[in-house]
């Protein structure tokens, strides 16, 4: 019989995997990769500032990712850097005022790796309930926005003309971004949220005959990659967070193998169909 503890980290790696599987996809697509590395390493400005003040440190951190994601908006408008650079340039800035923030609060005793790389071992009852409820509320939010938002990815001009509001849904889904950061932190850690944003859509991508099969695929892939990863970390008594991040990787490589006939067979009947 499993640990109470491993059911606990089990229920809220699931949780997590259904959400992120989705929104990684959107991630894949636009080529964000590093707007959910920019998210996630503004996690620890949250972390730092939720300690400082005393606070609910995933509301800080979901604050924090708010505030950077329209930080990035404005700078687009106002600033004549490019994307990438404007990216780099709040993922480095929140990432060292967070620990010299940390740093300065000399009072207070602060695991770094356990932020920086998860402990979802370590989760309650309470955190479950957050994710699963958190992550109910950013699904049903993406489901409402899916059919602008998946138009803007493919011709923002085109869903402009027919009046779908690409910039309302490009804005919801920062929001989405951000809570998901902030409910997901706990348990792979800062480093590793982006890789679980983007490995389980890269492998779901190669099978995938369309879009909302992508998203499905892309979340079963995060499930198998959080129930493999934990039961290799409590067979080899390695990091949990990590271990997570590795079988997803194994998954990208088993999935970018050769595909069987009548898979392919498959997926070009149902391109032709698309045309």
């Amino acid at each position: 019989m499993l640990d109470d503890f491993f059911t606990r980290a089990i229920l809220a790696g699931v949780g997590v995997a259904l959400v992120v599987g989705p929104l990684g996809c959107f991630i894949v697509w636009r080529r964000l990769a590093y707007f959910g590395d920019t998210l996630s390493h503004a996690a620890l400005l949250g972390v730092a500032l939720a300690l400082l003040f005393e606070v609910s440190i995933t509301l800080a951190v979901f604050g924090v990712s708010v505030c950077v994601s329209l930080a990035l908006l404005l700078l687009q408008r106002r600033a004549s850097l490019s994307s990438d650079a404007l990216l780099g340039l709040l993922a480095h800035s929140a990432l060292a005022v967070g620990l010299v923030v940390l740093a300065f609060m000399t009072w207070i005793r602060v695991d770094l790796m356990g932020f920086l790389f998860g402990d979802i071992l370590a989760v309650t009852r309470l955190d479950i309930a957050i994710i699963w409820a958190g992550g109910a509320v950013v699904l049903l939010a993406l489901a409402a926005i899916w059919r602008s938002l998946f138009a803007a990815t493919v011709n923002l001009e085109l869903a402009q003309a027919e009046g779908m509001r690409p910039e309302r849904a490009n804005i919801i889904f920062m929001l989405l971004m951000a809570a998901v950061i902030a409910i997901s932190m706990k348990i792979v850690g800062v480093l590793l949220i982006t890789a679980l944003l983007i490995i389980p859509a890269a492998a779901a991508r190669r099978i995938a005959s369309g879009p909302e099969q992508m998203a499905i695929l892309s979340a079963l892939v995060g499930v198998a990659a959080v129930v493999s990863g934990l039961f290799g970390s409590l067979e080899w008594d390695s990091p949990a967070g990590p271990s997570i991040v590795v079988a997803a990787l194994f998954l990208f490589l088993i999935s970018i193998l050769p595909l069987p006939t009548a898979l392919r067979r498959q997926q070009k009947a149902s391109s032709k169909g698309a045309d």
